[in-house]
C-alpha cells in the first residue's frame, strides 16, 4: 500500500499504518484542559513510558505500529472511526466498575477437555490471568454448566462439519446467572459459535450494554482447519432440537501454551470491549480487531498506551502494579495448582504451560525497567 492520508495524520506505507506523534500525542493525552489535568497525575516516568508510544517503531521502542498484511485484514475489511482517549471517557454508555459492580465472572460451557484436575487448573490460570491483566478487579469462576442446561440452539456447520451452539441463546442464559455485583459476566466454551443461519461462524460475541460476552477457544486449536480435525463429526448427522446427547464425549482441543496464550488474549480482548474500548486503529494491541487465526496470532497480549489509559481511568490501578502482577502469574512456582481442589482430583497438580508467554515476558521486564528507572 502506498495512500497517504494526511489530514488524519496516518500514512499507510509498506504495509505499516504510522500515525504521527502530534496524532498520537492528541489521542493519548487530549486537547480539552480538563482530561490534560487528569493526565498530569501521573508520575513523570508513567508519562514518558506512556509517551514512547508517540516513536512507535524505532529501535527499542516498547510500541509497535500496525502491520497490515492484507486486504483481508480487520482494520481495512472493517472500516471504523478510531476512538481517543476523550471519545472514551465522554461516552457516556461505557461500563465503569464501582463499588458494587466490580467482579468479573467467568462461567465455563460445555467440556473444556478431559474431565479432571488439568481442566480445573485450565480455567484456574484463566481466572488469574484475567485478574493480573485487569488488576485491582475481583475475577471468580462460576459452576460449570453444560450444554443442555443452557438451553442453547445448535447446528451442524456444513463446512467444518463440526457442532456448533448460537450465541444469543448462551447471552440470554448469561443474562440471568448474572450476580448482583457483577461488573460483567463472560461464557466461555471449547465449543464452536455461531450467531445467525447466514454466519459460518463467530470466535464471540457481546452486548456491552448488559455487561455480558461468550467466546469460543475451539479455533485456536492448531488442526482445527484440517480434514483430520478430531472435532469434525465421523458420521452426517442432523441433530433434533433440543437432543444434546450429540455433546456427550465431544472432542475438545488439548491444553497446549499456545491454547492458553490464545485464551488469555480473546479473553481480555472481549472484556475489553465491554469496559466500551473499540477496535484499536492507533498501534499494535490486544485491542486491535482480527479476521482470522493468522491476524489474532500477530497482536500483542497487551494494551498500547491509548487504551491502557483507558483501562487506567476505569479501575484506577499502578501501571507498573499490573505489569509485576501480570509477571507473578508467568513466573510463579509452576508447581502450585489454580485450580480448585476436590474429592475426586485431591492432589495432582502440572506445570502451567507458560512457554509461549516467552516474548510477553520479556516485553514486560523491559516495560517495568522504563518505569522504575
Amino acid at each position: 500500500m502506498t495512500s497517504a492520508d494526511t489530514a488524519s495524520g496516518v500514512c499507510i506505507m509498506m504495509k505499516v499504518i504510522q500515525h504521527t506523534a502530534k496524532t498520537l500525542h492528541t489521542a493519548l493525552v487530549s486537547n480539552s484542559k480538563d482530561l490534560a489535568k487528569i493526565y498530569s497525575k501521573y508520575t513523570k516516568e508513567e508519562r514518558s513510558f506512556l509517551e514512547e508510544g508517540f516513536h512507535s517503531g524505532q529501535p527499542g521502542s516498547l510500541f509497535q505500529p500496525i502491520a497490515v498484511h492484507s486486504d483481508s485484514d480487520w482494520i481495512l475489511a472493517h472500516p471504523e472511526e478510531p476512538q481517543d482517549f476523550e471519545s472514551f471517557y465522554r461516552d457516556p454508555h461505557r461500563r465503569t466498575p464501582d463499588a458494587s459492580h466490580n467482579t468479573i465472572y467467568i462461567q465455563t460451557i460445555g467440556s473444556f477437555g478431559e474431565v479432571g484436575a488439568l481442566t480445573d487448573q485450565y480455567v484456574g490460570w484463566l481466572r488469574d490471568y484475567c485478574q493480573a491483566f485487569f488488576y485491582r478487579l475481583s475475577v471468580k469462576l462460576l459452576p460449570a454448566v453444560t450444554v443442555s442446561e443452557t438451553g442453547c440452539s445448535f447446528r451442524v456447520n456444513s463446512n467444518s462439519h463440526n457442532l456448533q451452539i448460537l450465541t444469543g441463546d448462551l447471552l440470554h442464559f448469561l443474562e440471568n446467572k448474572k450476580p448482583k455485583d457483577a461488573f460483567c459476566i463472560v461464557g466461555i466454551t471449547m465449543i464452536d459459535l455461531y450467531p445467525k443461519d447466514s454466519w459460518n461462524f463467530v470466535f464471540g460475541q457481546a452486548s456491552l450494554s448488559m455487561g455480558m460476552g461468550v467466546f469460543s477457544f475451539a479455533r485456536y486449536d492448531d488442526n482445527f482447519y484440517t480434514r483430520g480435525y478430531a472435532g469434525r463429526l465421523k458420521e452426517q448427522i442432523q441433530p433434533r432440537r433440543g437432543d444434546y446427547s450429540v455433546f456427550k464425549g465431544y472432542y475438545t482441543p488439548p491444553i497446549t501454551s499456545t491454547l492458553l496464550l490464545r485464551s488469555c488474549q480473546t479473553m481480555t480482548h472481549e472484556i475489553g470491549h465491554i469496559f466500551g474500548i473499540w477496535h484499536c486503529q492507533w498501534l499494535s494491541c490486544v485491542m486491535q480487531g482480527s479476521n482470522h487465526l493468522e491476524e489474532c496470532d500477530r497482536r500483542p497480549l497487551d494494551f498500547c498506551p491509548i487504551c491502557l489509559r483507558k483501562v487506567q481511568v476505569s479501575v484506577g490501578f499502578k501501571i507498573a502494579e499490573r505489569y509485576k502482577a501480570l509477571l507473578q502469574w508467568m513466573e510463579e512456582d509452576q508447581s502450585q495448582a489454580s485450580g480448585p481442589q476436590t474429592a475426586s482430583h485431591p492432589a495432582t497438580h502440572f506445570p502451567k504451560p507458560t512457554e509461549a508467554f516467552h516474548t510477553y515476558k520479556q516485553w514486560l521486564h523491559r516495560c517495568l525497567n522504563r518505569l522504575e528507572t
